[in-house]
């Protein structure tokens, strides 16, 4: 009796086994979530140095010149604008993601603004 049971529950864990790989996302898929697709978008600085002043000065100071956060006044010099994009988009170490309270053609706006800062 326990010999079928076994069977049973061998079969019941290869089944699971083989529709999990064929259902679970693979590699390539992994990847493409973690980065972000920045959107094309024309720099508006205005728009851009509004929506700073709004959501970013708290931790990177009224000139971009730092605080809690790093410094941002000379960002365009060691990131590109899709680097700066994935940062803001999925946040870093102590700053937090802006996925869900920015639009991503803001965040993209955000991202070409702070990287002509050189």
């Amino acid at each position: 009796m326990q010999k079928w049971i076994m069977g049973g529950l061998f079969f019941v864990a290869c089944t699971l086994a083989i529709a999990l790989m064929f259902t679970l996302p693979g590699k390539e898929q992994v990847a493409l979530d973690e980065k972000p697709t920045m959107p094309e978008v024309t720099l508006d600085a205005g728009a851009a140095e509004a929506t700073v002043k709004a959501s970013c000065i708290s931790c990177h100071g009224d000139q971009l010149q730092g605080g809690a956060g790093p410094a941002l006044n000379q960002v365009g010099g060691h990131m590109d604008a899709e680097a700066i994009f994935n940062v803001v988009t999925k946040g870093r170490k102590g700053m937090p993601s802006f996925k869900g309270q920015l639009e991503p053609e803001e965040i993209a706006n955000i991202a070409l603004y702070l990287a002509e800062k050189k």
